[in-house]
């Protein structure tokens, strides 16, 4: 029975992929467990390796390193290549309120944690490890732990068993401050629920209009004439003329009085729209579909390699093929169409024209699902390849090289591929499912290995005094939200839902943004969580590095 003891206590390579495999499996089944509706979700693979690593089965220091840093590389430069598109559209009105509050809710935490090691003297490795655990942010903890080995040539075991003590009440804590500013501040969901439909109201993408064209002073003109003058975003659709027939509108359609326009145009331009047109009167779809069964309009999906990163303007498919697009759907979001949007791998355009022409159109654009389920390698490894390389740059000297590190070159990188990556035709379309799983497994790798190595001394820290790290967690976790919390709620105003997503997303922490989403009962947290989510990993991440450097 030999064989039995080196498979699960031996050395061989068999051993540690079947540690890790064990390890793995067995903490993503408890990850399921809910006590009071929180879980630990898949942290559990770090608890686990804890325990393997304590009662022996250990995997070679080597092959752990490699697996967590090559785990940590695949984690963030999933979520930046997730989150790219629409990392630069965080600093937009509105969303830099969101994000500055996030922001200050990283600092606080940084500067709670200085502050707990000046009073305590507890080491400052040991506090980022903590800080990490109780903002729940994995990727701060290979930040921390990676710069901190390549200023000191060694590895500190208590970055880890910071976190591993610190993340449950992390966890617990950031749904508790939910529940204190709630009580405390007396909301109330009804008057959340009418603010909500209020902004809903103002801030949808793009709406359709139909209306009649009464402006004599613009009789006999063209829509590009028109266009000009307004200067408003707006297309035009189909024209019902007179006579009954109906056309679709391009640059040079000439408008009368009498015609029937039904008009695409971003919410807040429809009253000046409707002003400059006419007056609004009552078609839906059907009634515009009725009055002319030559004309069709279908979504049809960008997935044509060739296409990424064109603009409509190149490809002049209304010259050529007589049809007229009126949408754009990105990401869920319908966008106004423009001659000079690029559009990206994944796009859905909305077409109207004949079933003809819609079907010319389609092989163009490739309209191909089981394109989009392919994977798209060549952009991933291109991005690690430039993320590491990037992450390797001395930045600063402070006693040691400042780097971005295998953690932030690769998020940076991904983020920047994610978004600009179409103007060098790379193909940065991954499905959510395939996005997900790249993600998935490179934290459990992540946190496996991250287990294994700290699993030794864990029992010892925590009766050597580790106890009192968990108090300092809290601390950390809560006291940077509730004032942040408060100040957004009493002075600024800030709709409950949003609070509370802006909260989750500050921490980065899903199982928060899971109760966010329940108690709302609307995506609103979501969409917050959404918006502050890059910034605020690129500033874990960062601050966690410049932490450990700034104070060796």
């Amino acid at each position: 029975m030999e064989w039995i003891y080196q498979l699960f206590l031996g050395s061989g390579i068999a051993h540690q992929v079947l540690t890790l495999a064990l390890v793995i499996t067995l903490g993503i089944l408890l990850g399921k467990i809910k006590i009071g509706g929180i879980s630990l979700g898949i942290t559990w693979i770090l608890f686990v390796g804890i325990a393997a690593s304590h009662f022996g089965m250990t995997v070679d220091r080597t092959v752990l390193h490699f697996v967590q840093e090559f785990g940590l590389i695949l984690f963030v430069f999933s979520i930046g290549l997730q989150v790219g598109p629409g990392f630069f559209a965080t600093f937009k009105q509105g969303g830099m309120t969101l994000v500055a509050l996030a922001a200050t809710i990283v600092f606080l935490g940084v500067a709670t944690t200085y502050v707990i090691h000046l009073a305590t003297g507890t080491p400052i490795p040991t506090m980022v490890g903590i800080l990490s655990g109780a903002v729940t942010n994995t990727p701060g903890l290979g930040a921390a732990q990676q710069a901190y080995t390549d200023a000191s040539g060694v590895s500190d075991p208590s970055i880890s068993l910071g976190y591993a003590v610190a993340y449950p009440l992390g966890v617990v804590g950031i749904i508790i401050s939910m529940i204190v500013i709630r009580y405390a501040l007396r909301v109330k969901f009804e008057k959340e629920n009418e603010a909500l439909e209020a902004l809903s109201r103002e801030h949808r993408m793009a709406e359709k209009l139909s209306l009649e064209f009464t402006n004599k002073m613009l009789d006999g003109r063209t829509v590009a004439y028109l266009r000009d003058l307004i200067n408003r975003p707006f297309v035009i659709s189909r024209i019902a003329h007179a006579d009954g027939s109906i056309t679709i509108a391009d640059a040079d359609s000439v408008l009368h009085l009498g015609e029937r326009l039904l008009i695409i145009c971003n919410t807040e331009d429809d009253e000046a729209i409707v002003a400059f047109f006419g007056r609004r009167i009552e078609m839906d779809d059907d009634a515009w579909g009725s009055l002319d069964s030559q004309l069709v309009s279908r979504r049809i999906l960008i997935t044509r390699p060739e296409i990424n990163g064109k603009k409509f303007s190149d490809l002049r498919l209304r010259t050529k093929y007589g049809i007229n697009i009126t949408r754009v759907n990105r990401a869920g979001v319908d966008l106004i169409p423009y001659q000079g949007m690029e559009l990206q791998i994944g796009d859905r355009v909305m077409v109207v024209g004949s079933e003809k022409a819609i079907e010319k159109v389609s092989s163009v654009l490739g309209n191909s699902l089981k394109k989009l389920n392919e994977p798209n390698l060549v952009t991933i490894f291109i991005g690690i390849a430039l993320g590491v390389l990037l992450g390797s740059i001395p930045l600063l000297n402070v006693p040691q090289p400042v780097k971005l590190g295998l953690a932030g070159g690769p998020l940076i990188v991904a983020i920047l591929i994610g978004r600009f990556g179409t103007h060098f035709h790379l193909v940065t379309y991954t499905t959510m499912s395939a996005n997900l799983m790249l993600r998935e497994i490179g934290i459990a790798l992540f946190l496996s290995a991250v287990g294994l190595a700290a699993g030794d001394g864990f029992v010892d820290a925590i009766l050597d005094g580790g106890y009192r790290w968990i108090g300092y967690g809290v601390i950390i976790t809560m006291l940077p939200l509730l004032l942040v919390g408060v100040f957004a709620r009493l002075y600024l105003k800030l709709n409950y839902y949003t609070l509370i997503g802006l909260m989750a997303g500050s921490m980065t922490d899903p199982p928060a943004l899971a109760y966010a989403n329940s108690t709302a009962g609307n995506d609103m947290p979501a969409v917050a969580y959404s918006t502050v989510y890059p910034v605020v990993m690129f500033l874990r991440v960062l601050t966690a590095q410049m932490f450990i450097l700034f104070a060796l």
